[in-house]
């Protein structure tokens, strides 16, 4: 059984399961600041806004999670003084850098009934059980929304560029990337599903 509710809904004890499902999805994009999960799950804790993230339980377990948000309001606030607590001080201060490049952004146009999904992930061992399609079912469902986007997904993320794709969600944007040496990415892949 697989049920979706708010973040908040949980509390914030449910704060530190919520991240490791954040660094288990995309830990491996963040392997420049540490290869070490739990030091990703350190640096990261206070920097997922609760209230603007929904999680899919299985068996009343955190299992997976996604940011819903209007497009102006970031799913992703660091605090550098907390990544360099963590990370060390150089590691901790690239991360700063890095993030505020590229989590700072909103969407260039925002109006009503437009919704941005970000940071979409499940917890590898409840991959391939249907927890990712659940989780954007239920959120595709809210009857406030008419648009949704999917923004710089990694072109290396084909299960979940499949997942977006048998939902309904088309490709219109694509950007090249300049840290494939390091990352395997080449591009972010942007996707736009419109309802009705």
């Amino acid at each position: 059984m697989i049920d979706v509710v708010r973040a908040t809904d949980l509390g914030d004890e449910h704060r530190r399961a919520i991240t490791e499902i954040f660094v288990d999805g995309f830990g491996p994009e963040f392997s420049a600041f540490s290869k070490d999960p739990a030091r990703l799950t350190d640096a990261f804790e206070h920097a997922l806004p609760l209230d603007l993230y929904w999680v899919a339980l299985v068996d009343g377990e955190p299992a997976g999670i996604t940011a819903l948000t209007d497009g102006t309001r970031l799913s992703f606030r660091h605090d550098g003084r907390e990544l360099r607590r963590h990370l060390g001080l150089l590691k901790g201060t690239f991360a700063d850098l890095a993030f505020r490049s590229t989590f700072s952004a909103t969407l260039p146009s925002t109006r009503d009934g437009l919704a941005s999904l970000e940071f979409v992930a499940t917890r590898a061992k409840h991959r391939g059980r249907g927890v990712g399609a659940a989780l954007l079912s239920h959120l595709l469902a809210l009857p406030q929304y008419d648009e949704y986007v999917l923004e710089e997904i990694s072109d290396i993320n084909a299960p979940a560029l499949h997942l977006y794709e048998k939902l309904g969600f088309r490709e219109y944007k694509r950007k090249k990337v300049y840290h494939t040496r390091w990352s395997g990415i080449n591009y972010y892949i942007s996707m736009r599903l419109v309802q009705g």
